[in-house]
């Protein structure tokens, strides 16, 4: 809120170069604002009593733009990769996929491992859980299992992510 959007009875007031100006009326910090020619800006409106600041709006929604670009910049978006095996993978093959594994892993994104069973391949579930677990056992020294192997319809499901 800005200039007469303010209704509250007092306000704590801050100078334009950051100084406390003590708690007064809103009407008060108003017109000191419009003596300095710039606007009252409400930045803490929850705070007893509100807190109230002189500063040029436009300049003042610059910054605050330019800070949220700036934190959006800084974080990790962490991406979900989605390995696909299957029940009768060869033992060469599995390495090929751990080592796809690993440089997504070392890239700091998750791994989705999906073993899918097609036909009577369902009738081998154990044999599944132990390709999960030798997939893992490759890739132990970079990673944790987030979530342990679980069946979701055809496919056994398995997340790793990096060790920290």
């Amino acid at each position: 809120m800005i200039n007469e959007q303010i209704r509250d009875k007092e306000v704590r007031l801050i100078g334009e170069e950051g100084e406390q100006l003590g708690i007064m009326p809103a009407r008060d910090a108003l017109r000191l604002a419009k003596e300095a020619g710039l606007d009252l800006v409400k930045i803490a409106p929850t705070a007893k009593p509100p807190v109230c600041k002189i500063v040029d709006y436009g300049k003042f929604r610059y910054e605050m733009a330019r800070k949220e670009k700036d934190a959006k910049k800084k974080q990790k978006v962490t991406e979900v990769k989605e390995i696909r095996l299957s029940p009768n993978i060869d033992e060469n093959d599995l390495n090929t996929k751990a080592n796809q594994a690993r440089k997504f892993i070392t890239k700091g994104d998750k791994v989705k491992v999906a073993l899918r069973f097609r036909g009577r391949e369902m009738a081998h579930m154990a044999t599944g859980k132990q390709i999960l677990d030798s997939f893992f056992e490759k890739l132990s020294d970079i990673a944790v299992v987030e979530k342990p192997a679980k069946m979701e319809g055809r496919s056994m499901i398995m997340f790793l992510s990096e060790k920290r």
